[in-house]
């Protein structure tokens, strides 16, 4: 339970780094920014791992990769639209 807990507050200061960094609006807001957090802390974590340098890493060593991560995918949401609010389906022509 604590590793959950430790997970979160490491997601939620990364997001709220992250969507500090990278301009734009973080789609859900705070609980989207602790989201966006913690998939990065997975996605750098991932690629550490790839890499072998994991093990090695203090709390503040995860803190920075999680921020990395959270920026990159910020980044791609932006690029992509994901979480903009539109929800497809383009402009309705009215006759």
């Amino acid at each position: 339970m604590g590793d959950i807990i430790i997970w979160l507050l490491i997601g939620a200061a990364a997001g709220a780094i992250a969507s500090a960094v990278v301009p734009g609006r973080t789609p859900g807001g705070m609980i989207g920014a602790i989201i966006v957090g913690i998939v990065g802390g997975l996605l750098g974590g991932w690629v550490l791992d790839a890499l072998d340098v994991n093990e090695s890493l203090t709390w503040i060593g995860s803190l920075v990769v999680a921020i990395v991560g959270a920026i990159i995918i910020l980044m791609i949401m932006r690029r992509t639209g994901v979480g903009d609010g539109d929800q497809g389906g383009g402009t309705v022509s009215r006759i």
